[in-house]
């Protein structure tokens, strides 16, 4: 927030803090104002921040201006940090806050005695002079009420009349302006109108006035409380490092620190900036950035983040990412993002919502001819009160709140969980994943494989088979070749030179050592080879039944032995896996493994569905023929190989201990290993899109069930016709009642584990 990024061609991103905007169609209108501005290549609102960041070359000011003739207000964000600029825009809502109240003050100080007035001391009409000039003075109070108090509706409704279009201040305006106009004719030539109309309706237009100001500096409370997930982000930055330069230590700003800075760490001091540790170690206490509560042990050669907390020892590490390029700036930025976009529910919303005000005018007309032509007497009297009614209480400020404040507290809330939520169509699709199909290797495994056997089948010894076997897989970056090559290590065993190496994807690799060619993969090669295999097949088989993953390993076309590796089980896979069958998940494991060994995986984490020996490019095929069966398919997985799968799921996991590519590729990344996460951000998922539901249905509520009521369509029955009063305080309270509703969602917690 607030941040000015310039590349090398002069583009800019400017952020602008907007005053006034109140439903979603005024999103609409001010991005469109925006994007007209020459040099203006996208400008995005986030309408729960009321801020927007605009991509291009535009001059500040022109953005500001053209703003300003949509009907809203606007300044530009200055500060350079996301904290600042936190607190920029919490000064700015304190200040409108205090302004709304303030008016809110003023109107009602008026519209209170004259409500009174009317309830318990006599009528509002006029009919004797001293009444006229009575009336004339609270009339001309009421006018200094709607300049002093209600002038930004006015002002808003005229700008969207010079635009051509209509928003919730056009109906206040309406609503507002009638009722005030109609009890001035009253009193200033009441002949005009017919003895038993002769009512004014002062109370009305200030009441709506002070009520609607308070229902906005009540939704600005509470609206300041559902960013607080993007607050304690913020909150996790040091505002200073002391870095080690020319043998000496200095305290310097965070943003100074440089790439390659050796940086001094002591207990209990937030990390600052992302680096690699190069003497001591230590603790670090990671839950605020990825959810996990168990501190982290670091010694020289790890990677340590910005924002976690050192807990024991004192250390050096040297920077690798720092400003914008840190992980928790990226995940800053990420969240923010995602807090922008709109689920498909919420852009249904908006269009309702544009179409809205237009409707309602044209209600209120039709309402006000019937009054006219079809109603009792004092028929006028009926019409004005009718129509104003309908403008007041059929504002779709709730409408347009529904879904973005639902999607911010729910984006948080997955945030502080380490679940960090692409955009809004991923979360509202992944609360209907059916199917959810996880890799095996690195997502249910921890990804770090051993050597647990070494069964020789030739005159080799078992020696020489894993120093040929090591130099064969040193060039490779599987993770099982990795624990070839890691146990021919440990055992102090040395490598050769490899050459003509060639590996042949999903099956194993190929290559000369001395002289020697070697072959080492799955049984399918080993056959297509040529190589006999002999009884060493059913050894194979007992091994992958222990859920190890057996390898062939043949020298110069014949079998020199099986080497078997095994993947531990995540501690709390089960547990996980466990969680997502009983919300109804069908639970699919995907591996390039032989079936025997998936088989046994499969039977210890109590998934009954799997695919073996898949190859990479067939894992997008199993997603497709899963969504082919009608599921809405999940796909989780931590590697390269899984991208392209991740990418054509309906919703894509990584797991953020993973790969770069496969985060990239995925629409939610859990910050740790734990499949916990996955179960976490579904139900997260599930609780933002029913509280949604729920807002849609209240708001929905109010207008469709409002605007009959205030047509007086219950009058012919039970002769009942709603106040315009009531209406006002209905239209206030309703986005009052949607951001309360979705800031239940900050005590969401997901199941304990």
């Amino acid at each position: 927030m607030g941040v000015k990024t310039e590349d090398v061609r002069s583009r800019s991103i400017e952020e602008l803090i907007i005053e006034g905007a109140g439903c979603a169609s005024c999103v609409g209108k001010i991005e469109n104002a925006l994007k007209s501005v020459s040099g203006v290549e996208n400008a995005e609102m986030n309408f729960a921040q009321r801020t927007v960041s605009v991509t291009g070359t535009a001059n500040p000011s022109a953005l500001v201006k053209a703003v300003e003739r949509a009907g809203y207000s606007a300044k530009v964000a200055t500060s350079e940090s996301d904290g600042d600029a936190l607190a920029e825009k919490e000064q700015a809502d304190w200040a409108y806050y205090k302004r709304l109240m303030r008016e809110m003050t003023v109107a009602l100080s008026l519209g209170v005695p004259l409500m009174i007035y009317s309830l318990f001391v006599g009528e509002m009409t006029v009919t004797t002079a001293t009444e006229r000039v009575t009336w004339l003075v609270v009339g001309i109070l009421t006018l200094g009420v709607l300049y002093f108090s209600g002038k930004h509706f006015f002002v808003g409704a005229w700008q969207s009349l010079k635009n051509h279009s209509a928003n919730m201040d056009t109906l206040i305006a309406l609503g507002t302006g009638t009722a005030w106009l109609y009890s001035m004719v009253v009193v200033l030539v009441p002949h005009l109108v017919p003895e038993m109309a002769r009512h004014v309706y002062f109370e009305a237009t200030a009441m709506i006035i002070g009520l609607i100001n308070l229902g906005l500096a009540l939704e600005l409370k509470a609206r300041g409380r559902t960013s607080e997930a993007i607050k304690r982000l913020i909150g996790l930055q040091a505002k200073t490092a002391r870095v080690i330069r020319a043998d000496k230590q200095l305290d310097i700003a965070i943003e100074d620190v440089l790439e390659e800075d050796v940086v001094r760490v002591r207990p209990g001091e937030k990390i600052p900036v992302d680096g690699k540790v190069i003497e001591g170690s230590t603790t670090v206490d990671e839950s605020m950035l990825t959810g996990e509560p168990m501190p982290v042990e670091k010694s020289v050669g790890d990677d340590v983040v910005a924002g976690t907390i050192n807990k024991s020892g004192s250390f050096l590490f040297q920077a690798t990412r720092v400003g914008k390029d840190t992980a928790l700036a990226q995940i800053i930025n990420m969240v923010k993002r995602a807090q922008n976009s709109k689920p498909p529910i919420g852009r249904l919303a908006d269009i309702i919502s544009a179409y809205f005000v237009p409707v309602v005018m044209i209600i209120a007309v039709i309402s006000a001819l019937a009054w006219l032509n079809f109603g009792p007497e004092p028929a006028l009297a009926f019409a004005v009160v009718s129509a104003t009614t309908v403008l007041i209480i059929a504002c779709p400020c709730a409408l347009g709140l529904a879904t973005p404040m639902s999607v911010m507290v729910g984006v948080g809330k997955a945030a502080e969980a380490g679940v960090l939520i692409r955009n809004g169509e991923a979360l509202q699709t992944a609360s209907k994943v059916s199917a959810m199909i996880l890799d095996k290797t690195g997502t249910i495994t921890l990804g770090s494989p051993k050597v647990t056997d070494v069964l020789v089948a030739s005159e080799y010894d078992e020696q020489t088979v894993l120093q040929l076997a090591a130099t064969l897989e040193s060039g490779s970056e599987h993770p099982l070749a990795q624990a070839i090559v890691e146990s021919a290590r440990e055992r102090g065993i040395k490598t050769s030179k490899v050459s003509n190496f060639n590996a042949i994807a999903g099956h194993g690799v190929e290559a000369e050592v001395d002289g020697k060619s070697l072959l080492f993969g799955n049984e399918k090669l080993l056959r297509e080879r040529q190589v006999e295999l002999g009884n060493f097949v059913e050894k194979a088989q007992g091994l992958a039944a222990e859920a190890k993953t057996p390898m062939y390993f043949a020298v110069d076309n014949e079998l020199a032995a099986i080497i078997a590796v095994a993947d531990p089980i995540k501690d709390d896979s089960v547990a996980a896996i466990k969680r997502l069958q009983d919300n109804g998940v069908r639970v699919v494991m995907l591996t390039g493994d032989n079936r025997a060994t998936a088989e046994a995986v499969a039977e210890k984490v109590g998934i009954k569905e799997f695919f073996a020996e898949v190859l990479p490019e067939e894992k997008s095929k199993k997603v497709q023929e899963l969504q082919m069966e009608g599921e809405i398919v999940g796909m989780t997985g931590d590697g390269i190989n899984d991208a392209p799968a991740l990418a054509i799921a309906n919703v894509g996991f990584a797991i953020g201990t993973g790969t770069d590519v496969a985060i990239e590729s995925a629409d939610i990344t859990l910050m740790r290993g734990s499949l916990h996460g996955l179960a976490d951000a579904v139900a997260v998922s599930k609780a933002t899109l029913r509280n949604i539901k729920q807002n849609l249905f209240g708001a929905f509520i109010y207008n469709v069930a409002g605007i009959p009521f205030a047509a007086g369509v219950l009058y012919p029955f039970f002769g009942m016709l709603l106040s315009p009063v009531i209406a006002g305080a209905a239209m206030a309270f309703s986005s009052l009642t949607v951001v309360s509703n979705a800031n239940r969602l900050r005590f969401f917690k997901a199941k304990k584990h």
